[in-house]
């Protein structure tokens, strides 16, 4: 199962971590403002650890590709 969902019916097709309603952008701006995981997950307990892992690993591999495409 895929860590994020995008559903018309759930936050009208904002990308959500799976079986919750928490936008996937929240836990980015929760690193931007200097909040660490550990926080992110306690102020929304119905986001596991390993699916925050999953959206990192994502995000990762998208920097990676387009730093791969785009010259320096």
């Amino acid at each position: 199962m895929s860590a994020i969902k995008i559903d018309p019916e759930i936050m009208h097709g904002t990308p959500c971590f799976s079986g919750t309603r928490v936008p996937v952008k929240i836990l980015f701006d929760h690193l931007i403002y200097g909040y660490n995981v550990a926080f992110f997950l306690s102020q929304f307990p119905t986001v596991s650890r390993q699916q925050v892992d999953e959206v990192l690993a994502a995000a990762s591999e998208q920097v990676v590709r387009i730093a791969e495409v785009v010259p320096a």
